[in-house]
């Protein structure tokens, strides 16, 4: 599951699938909003919007209650109301009188002409154009086409990326796990640099190298580890020493210490075949080695480590081995 959230992590930070996500987030987050949780109402409308059939209802009651209030003003802004529509439906009643007498309806008639100046002019309706609706449903065909267009995607992003879980996944997502140390809180000046690196067993080109700039962009050295030694035959490579080294534009030499298991250390073998590049240090969880040159010095901690297991001696070669690398200016130069 981890593995899987790293996965998805490394993804979002890739551009093109951060606007595919949110480019169809928000087309989803759209007709959400829009079709179910807040969807358009019309309020204090008129009659002039509504269907045919309300259309001619409305006309009927304004024509009845005319005839039981006399309020002819009120008709007259009824009238008014129904805007274009009203001769349409005036037209459809004088058809389709249903409650009402068709002389009531005739005599509104006469009395809307009266008051308006102007006869009742029943226009033919005009065939309703499709082109709305082919707008409507091209919006829609655009919003299935982009939304399945980003899935696919993101499907083949994920297929391309779930695959299995490899040593250097596996040591990208410890490094990003562990927690630096906060230098201030110990009394020391923050470091110029600090990086967090894991070796896991299956990396067999584990071999990492980070460059040592100032905040303005000036470049005093590079400091790196990488594999110095092995145990064993046969595939992964069991990896018995890994190589911390510290390079400083102001040395001629640089500064280099060997992190050796328990068992190559005590190898008088191996000792010697690695002594020649440098200091040897055995590797505890927690132990602290100090790198110097010129100008510079590189504290490396072991943060975390576990030894592999197998048909090999005990404690002769790493199963992951986590390192902080923190990096100073050397005190007084």
């Amino acid at each position: 599951m981890e593995a899987v959230i790293a996965i998805i992590r490394n993804l979002l930070k890739n551009n093109r699938v951060t606007l595919v996500l949110g480019v169809i987030l928000g087309l989803a987050l759209g007709l959400i909003v829009g079709w179910w949780w807040w969807p358009v109402q019309w309020t204090d409308g008129t009659p002039e919007v509504m269907r045919a059939d309300l259309q001619q209802d409305y006309l009927r009651m304004t024509i009845d209650s005319l005839n039981r209030t006399g309020d002819v003003d009120k008709a007259i802004e009824r009238w008014e109301n129904m805007g274009e529509a009203g001769p349409t439906a005036y037209a459809a009643i004088q058809t389709d009188p249903g409650y009402l007498n068709p002389l009531d309806i005739q005599q509104f008639g006469n009395f809307i002409q009266s008051a308006t100046g102007q006869p009742i002019l029943v226009t033919a309706p005009e065939e309703a154009s499709p082109l709305g609706q082919y707008v409507l449903w091209g919006a829609g065909l655009v919003v299935l086409i982009l939304v399945a267009v980003g899935g696919m995607y993101l499907y083949r992003l994920l297929r391309k990326n779930t695959g299995p879980v490899t040593a250097v996944m596996q040591a990208a997502e410890a490094s990003r796990r562990a927690e630096k140390t906060n230098f201030e809180e110990l009394g020391l000046a923050p470091p110029i640099t600090q990086t967090m690196t894991t070796y896991v067993l299956g990396d067999d080109l584990y071999d990492e190298s980070f460059s040592i700039d100032t905040s303005g962009g000036e470049f005093l050295g590079e400091y790196g580890v990488g594999v110095s030694d092995t145990v064993g035959v046969g595939e992964p490579k069991k990896v018995s020493a890994l190589e911390i080294w510290l390079f400083d534009k102001n040395d001629i030499k640089t500064a280099t210490k060997v992190l050796m298991s328990e068992h190559a250390y005590n190898d008088p073998n191996t000792r010697a075949r690695l002594e020649p590049k440098g200091e040897l240090v055995v590797v505890k969880q927690g132990e602290q080695v100090l790198l110097e040159t010129a100008t510079l010095q590189l504290l490396a901690t072991v943060v975390d480590m576990d030894y592999g297991m197998g048909a090999m001696p005990p404690k002769s070669f790493f199963e992951r081995i986590t390192l902080e690398l923190a990096i100073w200016p050397r005190a007084g130069k």
